[in-house]
């Protein structure tokens, strides 16, 4: 295929179908829509999950739980088979071994209706399984799903963005009336002209960049699970690792469905290129220009309409963790990771008074307990509803039974307007977000996409080609975009930025990780202390 044929918004990979997009184009969860339960009387906040399976996150408490979990399916018309996070199937008595030392024991437990009519619905079982034992049945929870969220088009809480107008075909932007009398002002930020996707020019250079014959350490490494990374002269394969190994096995999604190499592989026909398609390559060069010197670890976990099964979220987690526990105690194919940075969230529906599962907590805790500085974007929808992970720490005034803080902060990250002043009015807010920084209009790196939108107008003269602003034209590789997902990797970036000095000028290549800890809280403490509202 040619370099013409990938970067073009309507091809899809070879022997792409209409059954491709169509079942691409459908959500796989069930929606939870919110309610009081009588008998417990705890409150129930809509989410998003898979219907056929529960995580347990501390698998050691399955056991005294277990009974009430095969009573309440069995009476559903469902059995239960106890699974790897990947899927695996285990036998009854055979133990789930952590990845690592000191990491969670997480498994799946899935829901099959056998012979019989019954629909799996993991809620349905979770409830009365709760009710069978008369407790809040903690360690069981839902396998939720997973999303990145440009403004205004999170799929679970606003309309099918497939509906939408095209933003494109609306007028001129430049006959609009005053901005300020539109009817959705956070919308607004999603349109281009006003912080939207949209072609930038980019006049300045590249990052500079330390030669490798003066560092005498190694680089700072930022780890990115998001929608991967496509090509861009800044982000070369000796700065971006794209295929991250594990024992040779790759971590991710490695299928043809790639948003960052092909930009319209959901939706109608339109020529318009898909929400979060280039989002990954949008932030990892948000990071090269704050970190010149870091290197960065590109996993795809999410698809091409943005989402990612929590399941498989907890799996690249927990293998991200077996190569950081390795390299901080010499074992053979670890590697340093740094930072992590998580430009995506869920809503949980219980998401206080302990009744949550731990799954996404304890893995994430894991990692903070090696050295490893997470970074997570608190949501874009303009609420103060505890998004996760963002909201997985004992943030004052929390009533989620958190232990405090444990290995190196958590950073939960909001988004700045340009002028640094004023938070982005689309940006969820809260206590449980510790660090804002600059998310609307940011400029970064784009894969060369060219969707099949046009300019509204071309009039050439003789042999020079004339015409307005193509709207989906990123052969120039720069865009401008806003969202959380945004400020989260500049504080990514920046805490890598800190330690470059540390890291580059010596040191043990394996730093322990209380000593990386200690240096991970200073960098913390000068990157989050650059912005403030």
């Amino acid at each position: 295929m040619s370099t013409d044929d990938q970067t073009m918004g309507g091809p899809q990979p070879r022997q792409w179908s209409w059954q491709d997009r169509a079942r691409g184009s459908l959500l796989v969860g069930a929606a939870l829509i919110p309610y009081l339960d009588q008998e417990t009387g705890w409150r129930i906040f809509p989410t998003a999950y898979l219907p056929d399976r529960l995580l347990v996150s501390r698998a050691g408490e399955l056991e005294q739980n277990v009974d009430a979990l095969q009573q309440a399916a069995g009476e559903l018309g469902l059995s239960l088979t106890r699974q790897r996070l990947d899927g695996t199937p285990l036998e009854d008595n055979e133990p789930v071994e952590p990845g690592f030392p000191g990491a969670p024991t997480v498994l799946r437990l899935q829901l099959d209706p056998g012979d019989s009519t019954a629909v799996p619905d993991a809620w349905q079982v979770l409830q009365r399984a709760r009710r069978i034992t008369r407790s809040k049945l903690t360690g069981v929870g839902l396998d939720h799903i997973v999303s990145i969220d440009p403004v205004q088009l999170n799929p679970f809480t606003h309309t099918n963005p497939f509906t939408h107008t095209n933003p494109f075909t609306h007028t001129n932007p430049f006959t609009h009336t005053n901005p300020f009398t539109h009817t959705n002002p956070v919308g607004e930020y999603a349109a281009p002209g006003f912080g939207g996707r949209q072609p930038v020019a980019w006049v300045g250079p590249a990052p500079t960049r330390t030669p490798d014959k003066r560092i005498k350490g190694r680089r700072p490494v930022v780890a990115v699970l998001d929608t991967g990374c496509g090509q861009h002269d800044w982000l070369p394969d000796s700065i971006v690792t794209r295929q991250v190994l594990l024992d040779g096995v790759p971590l991710g999604l490695t299928d043809q469905a790639d948003p960052e190499v092909y930009p319209d592989l959901y939706g109608p026909l339109d020529g318009e290129i898909d929400p979060v398609a280039g989002h990954g390559t949008f932030i990892a060069g948000i990071i090269r220009q704050a970190a010149p010197d870091a290197d960065l670890l590109a996993i795809r976990v999410a698809d091409a309409l943005g989402v990612v099964a929590e399941s498989s979220l907890l799996t690249v987690l927990e293998q991200l963790g077996v190569l950081l526990w390795r390299h901080r105690h010499g074992k053979p194919g670890g590697r340093p990771i740094d930072v992590l940075n998580l430009s995506l969230s869920y809503y949980h529906e219980t998401p206080e008074d302990g009744l949550f599962d731990l799954a996404l907590f304890d893995v994430l805790k894991a990692l903070r307990l090696l050295g490893c500085v997470v970074v997570t974007s608190a949501g874009n929808d303009a609420i103060d509803r505890p998004a996760f992970p963002a909201a997985l720490w004992c943030w004052p005034g929390a009533n989620n039974g958190l232990e405090p803080d444990e290995g190196t902060r958590q950073l939960s990250v909001g988004a700045l307007n340009p002028s640094r002043r004023s938070t982005a009015l689309f940006s969820n807010v809260g206590d449980w977000v510790n660090a804002y920084a600059p998310g609307a209009a940011v400029v970064s790196t784009m894969p060369p996409f060219q969707g099949g939108l046009q300019p509204t107008s071309r009039d050439d003269y003789g042999s020079q080609r004339r015409e307005s602003l193509d709207p989906d034209d990123y052969r120039g590789g720069f865009a401008v975009w806003s969202g959380t997902s945004f400020a989260a990797p500049l504080v990514a970036g920046r805490v890598a930025a800190e330690l470059t000095d540390a890291l580059l000028t010596g040191g043990p290549e394996q730093l322990s990780a209380e000593r990386a800890t200690q240096l991970a809280g200073e960098a913390i403490s000068r990157a989050v202390g650059q912005d403030a509202v």
